[in-house]
């Protein structure tokens, strides 16, 4: 077993979001990143070469105050930092940071090869844990990822605006790009 500490000095944590409804063209997708995050990542078998995901298992840890909005595209004017500003604290009370500080995943089961893997597990938003599954590989002591993340399923109403004219759409991409070696 090998034991993998992960966190911003080790790649980035990102979100991803997109619009929906009659006004999507004023708003942003945006991309929020995780500035402050950490977990590990515990591999199964006898180091480089041969690690194996069956038996593997990962957590992670997200504050929900070190979310920052990164970039704003789309949308009939630019995202100033105004937006951000205002962004920012709409994400904190909607996610209620004061009462759910912290987004946590952990996985569980394990399948496949440090080149393609998935792995299923829990994911705690609000208070509320619902299974989740993440996919990626790696190549080259780069893993990359996703998951796409219902917020309704969370009990997340998505952000509105105009009288629900402008909307974050319900599906939030969830992406990873580490630099570790998981071995071939």
């Amino acid at each position: 077993m090998t034991t993998i500490a992960l966190g911003p000095d080790t790649g980035s944590l990102l979100l991803r979001t997109g619009r929906s409804g009659l006004g999507r063209r004023a708003g942003h997708d945006l991309t929020i990143e995780a500035t402050r995050w950490s977990g590990t990542v515990t591999l199964a078998g006898d180091g480089p070469g041969g690690h194996r995901a069956e038996g593997s298992s990962a957590e992670v840890t997200v504050p929900v105050d070190g979310l920052e909005i990164r970039e704003g595209t789309g949308g009939v004017l630019p995202l100033s930092d105004q937006d951000r500003t205002e962004i920012a604290a709409n994400l904190r009370k909607i996610l209620q940071a004061d009462r759910y500080p912290e987004i946590t995943f952990t996985g569980t089961r394990a399948e496949g090869a440090p080149s393609d893997f998935s792995v299923e597990g829990r994911l705690t938003i609000m208070g509320r844990t619902e299974p989740l599954t993440v996919r990626g590989g790696g190549v080259n002591g780069r893993i990359r990822g996703a998951a796409t993340v219902k917020q309704s399923r969370w009990g997340i109403k998505p952000y509105s605006a105009f009288f629900g004219a402008l909307k974050l759409a319900d599906e939030v991409e969830v992406v990873f790009d580490l630099a570790i070696d998981l071995g071939p």
